[in-house]
């Protein structure tokens, strides 16, 4: 989402067949001359550089916004919820587990962003499930986000009753690295109301997909954004609860992926219409789009940490070549 885009070809599209194939899904990694370090991962979240790059977020309201899974933040309403914890109960790691963007007018997360990397890709604890099950209390199966200022959080359980799942954002199964990590994705923050025949379905198989590159062979990193759409009413299927308690019912859910591994950096989106009609066989190939259509779609300025010329050649890359950069068919 760069104002800059169509100045750039303008000036720049004679030369592009000179300076690479534009097939390519990967662009190099530029030199980083960013000295924060990532506590998470050992620098591999380090913005690449602080050069060239219109469009990155500012750090004066969130200290973290300049990891390359952030999208840019909106403002406002919309506030960044980072979530902090024990990464892996073996070896001890800490850092950042996810972040949400939520509006605290429509008590709705925007998105919820976070990494997937080689040390906190290990299974040190089960599920986290406990038996109360509408209460709010902290010790509740969906306990209010502790993270998140009182002010803000529900004064009931806004999910039951309603006929809708508590839907995942990030999801249980890629926080399992410690009680406290896979606790965390139990918050409400980290939900939005889906119908249990997409969460059961369509949206698994994408979750599961998503976990079948989360493995050495393909990646350093996977920089990964999810939600649904809430910020107009012509994306949102209806509300359900009441007063502080109600919540929208997104029309839409998507994915933002970005790769990097030591060929450079590749990303790739999914949109899919939120229905409990649409069989888990369908395949993913069907619903992935480029990051720049995704950008249209749901006004999100996804990767936007990234130096301009990697992210507008990420983004734009036609959708035949991203399905084939990911192995979607």
């Amino acid at each position: 989402m760069k104002t800059k885009k169509l100045l750039l070809i303008a000036l720049f599209g004679l030369t592009l067949a000179a300076c690479g194939d534009d097939d390519d899904p990967f662009v190099p990694q530029p030199v980083n001359n960013n000295t924060n370090q990532d506590d998470n991962n050992q620098g591999q979240g380090n913005s690449p550089t602080d050069n060239n790059n219109a469009n990155k977020n500012a750090t004066t309201v969130c200290a973290e916004a300049w990891r390359l899974e952030f999208p840019k933040l909106k403002g406002g309403s919309s506030i960044p919820v980072v979530h902090t914890a024990t990464l892996n109960s073996r070896t001890g790691e800490t850092g950042i587990n996810y972040t949400v963007e939520w509006d605290t007018d429509i008590h709705a997360q925007r998105w919820s962003c976070y990494q997937m990397y080689e040390s906190i890709a290990v299974s040190n604890t089960s599920r986290y499930t406990v038996t109360p099950k509408g209460s709010l209390t902290s010790d509740s199966q969906y306990p209010n986000d502790e993270f998140l200022s009182s002010q803000y959080q529900f004064t009931q359980e806004p999910y039951w009753g309603t006929g809708y799942d508590h839907g995942h954002i990030c999801p249980s199964a890629d926080r399992l690295g410690s009680y406290e990590c896979n606790r965390q994705t139990f918050y409400l923050t980290n939900m939005q109301p889906q119908v249990n025949g997409f969460n059961a379905g369509i949206w698994e198989k994408m979750e599961s997909q998503v976990r079948t590159w989360n493995r050495g062979s393909f990646r350093d990193t996977l920089y990964v954004v999810k939600g649904g759409t809430i910020d107009s009413d012509a994306n949102i299927i209806k509300y359900v609860g009441s007063g502080a308690n109600k919540i929208p019912v997104p029309k839409y859910f998507f994915m933002a992926l970005l790769c990097k591994n030591s060929q450079g950096y590749k990303a790739l989106g999914f949109w899919i219409q939120h229905s409990g009609n649409i069989s888990e066989n369908d395949p993913l190939a069907n619903y992935a789009v480029n990051i720049d259509e995704l950008e249209e779609k749901t006004g999100i300025d996804f990767f936007c940490n990234l130096p301009d010329d990697v992210e507008d050649k990420i983004e734009s890359l036609a959708v035949d070549n991203v399905k084939r950069a990911w192995g979607l068919k």
